[in-house]
This record gives structure tokens, sequence and C-alpha cells, in this order.
């Protein structure tokens, strides 16, 4: 039986997240000049969502040299321990409003609206006994002390099996509704680095905030991060989320993407509709900006086909971490690619068939009856990367390589001569 959940988020989510950018400081100028630019140039291809990442609730964030998170900061709350915008960095929160302007102007826009959360009950909260909304309890009685995020001071934990931490996961998901958010990132949830636990601690809370989402009257789309998610729990994330993490954060170094052929080959039979691994943000153009160290990606042109190949024949979501008004046109050309994308919006059954530490082969086929074949070149050389076209069920094929639009011949064997760290993919029709 198909869960609500599987009702939407039927393609993988494609969108803008400020965390590349921005880390913990994003204003609300900031956040709306990049969603006017996406609904621009990048909504006609798909790129739909815009999410307001970490610590919208913190007045001084970003105040630290490189964004670090302030131990025990005030935090932005409501009188039943539910965190809201801070309003000197989102100034049309103020008067109670919440996110609501920033969602509707962004729906005016063509475009949904993200927020990320992290798991629990706020400290501030807890210590201040706040009540919670419908749960004939305060904010204390729910708390697990010892449940705590490794990186960040902000939460404690929910208890288990606890009925008022039920009704205050409630509580923050009508009030998510009532602003009118398309979509929620968890943290310190898809692995919480307890480590007799797996990293997997918080499965009852994955469960609270599912029940709250599928009461709260709004398809919010769920993703839960950071990752690595267990596979080993992969029944249980695709019961209660769209989105998990299946590493932790990603960021332009050629190891880690490497690293992600093997993470995705783990995952590769857990896709589906409503159900989308996670490889992270996609760290092109520019990134970096209040982090002290605003740069160009430095990915190599070939690294960046590679990245987009991987993702989209995996049908990883497409999140990016762009300071968006500054893409270059070499970047815009890549994201834009309409065939690209629709092999990562319409494909299925993509499984890895070959890799060594010079060279992976992916392949998957199209809804229309056509296949997909992503070569990649994992060495430090050119090379030749080949496929046997009997993995694609025939033996003579008409391949067109969707990032040049080069079109060849190809029987028994499709053959290419790939540059270090490169992609070739190809859409392959029988002849």
């Amino acid at each position: 039986m198909k869960k609500e959940k599987d009702r939407f988020a039927l393609t993988p989510p494609m969108g803008w997240n400020s965390w590349d950018c921005y880390m913990s400081a994003v204003t609300e100028a900031e956040l709306l000049e990049n969603a006017r630019y996406q609904a621009e140039h990048l909504l006609p291809y798909g790129w739909e969502y815009v999410t307001c990442d970490i610590q919208w609730y913190e007045p001084a964030a970003g105040t630290r040299p490189g964004c670090e998170y302030i131990p025990f900061a005030r935090l932005c709350m409501d009188e039943y321990g539910r965190l809201i915008p801070a309003e000197n960095r989102f100034p049309s929160s103020a008067g109670g409003r919440g996110f609501g302007p920033i969602a509707a102007e962004l729906h005016r826009l063509g475009l949904k609206f993200g927020i990320h959360i992290m798991r629990g009950v706020p400290k501030q909260a807890v210590f201040a006994r706040t009540p919670v909304l419908n749960g004939n309890c305060t904010a204390d009685e729910i708390a697990d002390p010892n449940a705590i995020c490794l990186w960040n001071s902000d939460m404690f934990g929910t208890r288990k099996d606890c009925a008022g931490a039920q009704a205050y996961y409630d509580s923050l998901f009508e009030l998510y509704a009532s602003w009118g958010v398309d979509f929620v990132k968890v943290d310190d949830i898809a692995h919480t680095g307890v480590a007799e636990s797996g990293g997997y601690a918080a499965a009852h809370d994955i469960e609270m905030i599912r029940r709250a989402i599928d009461r709260c009257g709004r398809p919010i789309v769920l993703s839960l991060s950071p990752g690595p998610a267990p596979v080993e729990k992969a029944w249980h994330l695709r019961q209660n989320a769209n989105m998990w993490r299946i590493t932790n954060d990603f960021w332009d170094d050629w190891a880690l993407l490497k690293n992600m052929f093997t993470r995705c080959e783990i995952w590769q039979s857990h896709v589906g509709p409503g159900c989308w691994p996670d490889c992270d943000m996609l760290p092109l153009g520019r990134i970096g900006v209040k982090f002290g160290q605003p740069r160009q990606t430095r990915f190599t042109p070939a690294e960046q086909k590679t990245l987009l190949t991987l993702w989209s024949v995996f049908r990883s979501p497409l999140i990016l971490g762009a300071e968006l008004p500054s893409l270059d046109e070499a970047t815009l050309r890549l994201l834009t690619n309409r065939d690209v994308l629709r092999l990562n919006r319409h494909s299925f059954g993509a499984r890895q068939i070959a890799r060594d530490d010079a060279q992976a082969v992916w392949v998957s086929q199209d809804e229309d009856g056509s296949h997909y074949a992503a070569l990649f070149n994992l060495s430090e050389e050119t090379r030749e990367v080949s496929l046997d076209l009997r993995e694609l069920e025939g033996e003579a094929f008409d391949c067109r390589e969707l990032w040049t639009g080069e079109t060849l011949a190809a029987r028994q064997t499709l053959s290419c001569i790939i540059e270090p760290h490169g992609a070739k993919l190809f859409r392959c029709r029988t002849r």
C-alpha cells in the first residue's frame, strides 16, 4: 500500500540550500536574492525548492569567525518552546508572522519553501519549562538530557514513547504548515554519532516527525541529515522519510567525490518514488561566502560533469549550494541540461555494473524504453572506458552523448576516450 508520503516527491527534489554559501548566517535579503534568480533562470528546468538552513532562530549567528556555532546562544522562541525566525535577520517575521511572508513570496514566484531544523526540543525551552501546546506537560518532561548533538548545543533529543514529545512535534509542524513550509530538513537524526546504536539512535524522533507531518494537513517533504545513514535501516527510512543523507557533508574535493561511487553502489537498490537516498548538496559555482573561504568550486570542469552525471544516474536529489546570482555561464549550462535532468527525473533501474580504482560504469533505463550508459574515468590519466552493450539488453544502438550532443553508432561495445576524473553520459536507442 502506497504511504501518503510517497504521493509527493515522486521525483528527486531539486532546488537550492543556503548552507554552502552562508552557513548559519543567511539573511532574508540573501535568501530572496537567490530565490529570485532561481525563479528566473532555474525553475523552468525543475529547480523548485529554496531552503533556509540552520539557526535561522539565532540572532547572533555568523558573528564568530567562520560562522562557528555559539554555545548556548540565546534563541528566538515562542511561548510553547517553538523556535521562530530572528527578526534582525528576517525582518518580515516580526509581529508573529514567522516565515509566512517569505513562503508567500516564494510561492508567488512559483517556488517552494523549505527550512532546516534540529531534532528534539530547545535546551532553552527545557530550562525555562515552557508548556507544550496541547501536551499537558512542559518541555523538561519530554526532553532526554542524554540525547545531545555532538556538534551543536541548541537541542536535547526527546524521550521514547512520550505522548508529550509527539504533541510537541505536532505543534511544530502545525506552525510550519501555517507558514506555508513545503520542505523540512531535520538534522542530527539520520546519523547521531552514538556508536552503540550504529549512529541510528533517533528512530523514535523520525517516527514522531512522520506522524506530525501526516497530521499537519500539508504535504511537506521530509529530508534527514547528516549521513551516513546506515543502509541496514533502509526499511525504516523508506517508511518515514522522502530523503536521507548517505554521506557526511560533501564538499568540492575529488577524494570525496570518488568515494561517492561506493556509497551509491550500496544504496542503488533503495531508490524510488518518495524515497531518495541523498548524496548531499552540489558544491558548484561560488561557495563559502560566509565561511571566510569565498571561492569558485575546486572541482575541475571534468569533475563537475562527473558529479552531475553520478548524482543524476543514481537519482539523488539535486540541491545547489552556490551563490546563484554569480553563477557563470558554463555552470548554468550544466545545471540546465534538459537531457541530463530527464535522466534524474524519469529513469529507473540504475545500477553500477563495473568499478575499480580507475573506472566505473553505470546503466539505467528511461520510461520510453531507451537506455542510459554513464562511463567514468576515475584515474589520473586519459583512458578508454568501455561497456559491453549486452548490459543494455542488445548489441546495436544509436547513442547520443548528453553533455556534448555527439552521436555515434555502437555495436557490441560502447567505447570512448575520457579525460582524467571525467565522464561520458549516453542515451542509447536500439537500432
